[in-house]
């Protein structure tokens, strides 16, 4: 530990800032060995998900048993001393601790004699669990008002269990003759949950189509590690938040669609009895589109054209704005010099000379609706908490996570998009998109606000990557219409040799460094595999949305990645709650290995290794500085 090198005054003034932690030499050098030991641990294990669109429940599960991880450790513990049976209860107590316990109360079961065996059954597998962690971490991870009780029964060695195994029973006889039993159940299983895994990635796309977003969003707030890269439906819900009137627009949209209009009224707070009337009041009831969802259509349209116009360069203008391109009296659009039937022709407030502009009435609906947006405080928690935690991508222990595309052209060049007058293409284009969204939410100037829009639905927008076609769905019958051309990422990129280009402009390479995107639900039924380009590219689309299932085939995928191996889990579709705390149903998953290690992969090889070692060395820096008498140490 060498007196400081390179820029000696930088070098010693950041010492100085570490010093108001690390007050004298014993301190520092404590925890340089703390940091040390942990390099020699195992890596964490990492779950990753995807897509998860609203579906609480589902999702949910699938956090509680971490795509089956508790399964297969329960199974290992316990394998020939529990059946499947007792196998089943045991997780079903860890996945739902409190309504499994209210399950055993009224069967009248929650005997003295089950707490003993059951809180025994949850210390070893919560001891098996946290054997990857130091003791640091799990007295953290513990709930505080029982964290030296826990600590007292975690840790100790098999021999120390022998010999400390009766002084152990008779801890959780207290437990339970003191009447705390179902809290320390509860506690156990908090635990356990949080050690079996180490870090969740979420890659995007939370909200739409399920109705319960907003649960989904508390929950993640309350994991003590998670990650999130946005997904198109994502953006659209924050550009909403910051004030972009177009994808304010667009999320009334989705919920009048989907028919999940209790996220927008009851879970944040935002009215739409006003659409409602006014829908009611425009609108013919006996035509072709709901009045309500009209309403609403041509509201965004209209905003829509209001918003390309004033962006030239993103080229959308000649093919994307249609409503002046209806012929009402003849009842057919012209989309790219192809005509097609409408629909309805029942638009009262579209003005033929300028049919872009805002009716009066739609001008102060509208306002009225973006200012119930700005004012949900709740809404602004949750989308606080996507920028505190999002990203557009995540660089990653060799992993490239992002939910879309890289926007690339036919030749397989990255894809130059015009932004604020600069040509830009690959990761510059991506850091821009992440910056726009980030400029959106802290000062909302309306050409960021616009950009949100465009990275929800534009051409080359890496979130979304296809031609939406909005309108055609909206007011053209013939499905033909809808077809939405995707970008030549999502084919390009099942070629080993373009996601090793895409990884490089990412600065990563080497035969272990992949894609892990989300966005496309993986097709199984049809023979499709989420693993692509020879095992460079993962598909994880968690195919939690319902609608999805006939398409696919089963409920999605789940990725997870431990220190042994990297495995890809197929769901099956969940049977609720209901079903798994009365019968112990799980989501059975299928589990497919993309590699096995040669070794057990340590914290020393991971990304968090870098960090550690970079903190070791600024410590190192400043016992040195103390050592020199450069810093004045202090002592309590």
């Amino acid at each position: 530990m060498g007196v400081m090198s390179g820029n000696f005054t930088e070098d010693l003034r950041f010492s100085k800032l570490l010093a108001r932690e690390f007050s004298n030499r014993q301190s520092a050098i404590s925890e340089i060995i703390n940091l040390e030991t942990i390099l020699t641990l195992p890596r964490g294990t990492e779950h990753f998900v995807s897509d998860i669109h609203g579906e609480h429940e589902a999702f949910i599960h699938i956090l509680n048993n971490c795509s089956g991880v508790i399964r297969e450790q329960i199974r290992v513990i316990f394998d020939g001393e529990l059946d499947d049976h007792g196998q089943e209860e045991l997780r079903t107590l860890v996945y739902y601790p409190r309504e499994k316990l209210e399950r055993i109360h009224a069967h009248g079961l929650a005997t003295d004699e089950w707490y003993q065996v059951n809180l025994y059954n949850l210390v070893r597998l919560a001891r098996w669990i946290a054997g990857k962690y130091t003791r640091s971490k799990v007295r953290k991870s513990m709930p505080r008002e029982y964290a030296y009780i826990l600590d007292e029964l975690m840790h100790a060695t098999r021999d120390e269990e022998k010999v400390r195994h009766e002084y152990h029973q008779s801890i959780l006889r207290s437990i339970v003759g003191t009447g705390a039993q179902d809290d320390f159940v509860e506690a156990l299983a908090t635990l356990i949950k949080r050690l079996a895994v180490d870090r969740l990635h979420v890659v995007g796309d939370i909200y739409d189509r399920g109705p319960h977003a907003d649960r989904i969003i508390h929950d993640l707030k309350n994991h003590p590690s998670v990650d999130i890269q946005w997904g198109n439906h994502d953006i659209a819900w924050m550009g909403a938040a910051c004030g972009s009137l177009a994808c304010i627009c667009s999320i009334v949209r989705t919920c009048v669609r989907y028919d999940t209009l209790d996220i927008l009224e009851s879970a944040y707070g935002i009215s739409l009895r006003k659409l409602a009337l006014f829908a009611d009041a425009t609108y013919r009831h006996d035509d072709a589109v709901a009045p309500m969802e009209k309403a609403i259509d041509v509201i965004l349209f209209k905003v829509e054209g209001q918003t390309f116009r004033r962006h030239p360069d993103w080229r959308l203008s000649s093919h994307r704005l249609l409503l002046d391109k209806m012929d009402l009296a003849r009842g057919v659009v012209n989309v790219n010099e192809t005509e097609w039937p409408l629909s309805t022709t029942d638009f009262p407030t579209v003005d033929p000379k300028d049919p872009f502009a805002l009716s009066p009435e739609e001008e102060e609906l509208l306002h009225g609706i973006a200012q119930a947006f700005g004012e949900s405080g709740r809404l602004r928690r949750h989308i606080s908490f996507f920028y505190e935690r999002g990203s557009l991508y995540l660089v990653r222990d060799g992993n490239l996570l992002f939910h879309g595309c890289i926007p690339m052209a036919k030749d397989g060049s990255f894809s130059r998009v015009m932004c604020n007058g600069e040509l830009l293409s690959g990761r510059a284009y991506m850091d821009f998109c992440d910056h726009v969204a980030r400029r959106a939410w802290s000062q909302g100037d309306q050409d960021a606000l616009d950009w949100m829009y465009y990275l929800w639905c534009g051409a080359h927008s890496p979130l979304s990557g296809r031609v939406v076609k909005t309108f055609e769905r909206a007011f053209v019958p013939d499905k033909a219409a809808w077809e939405e051309p995707r970008n030549p990422y999502y084919e390009l990129s099942n070629d080993e040799r373009v996601c090793e280009r895409i990884l490089a402009e990412f600065g990563l390479a080497g035969p272990t460094c992949r894609i892990i995107n989300g966005h496309t639900p993986v097709k199984a039924s049809s023979g499709e595999s989420p693993v692509r380009a020879n095992g460079r590219k993962l598909v994880i689309d968690g195919g939690f949305c319902k609608a999805y299932h006939k398409k696919t085939g089963i409920a999605g995928y789940t990725l997870v990645s431990g220190s042994h191996d990297m495995r890809i889990k197929a769901h099956r579709p969940f049977d609720g709650i209901d079903s798994a705390l009365d019968d112990n149903a799980d989501i059975m998953s299928e589990s497919d290995v993309i590699c096995r290690y040669d070794h057990q992969v340590l914290v020393a090889e991971t990304d968090r290794g870098d960090d550690i070692r970079e903190r070791i060395e600024d410590l190192s820096h400043l016992v040195a500085a103390y050592r020199e008498g450069l810093i004045v140490e202090k002592y309590d």
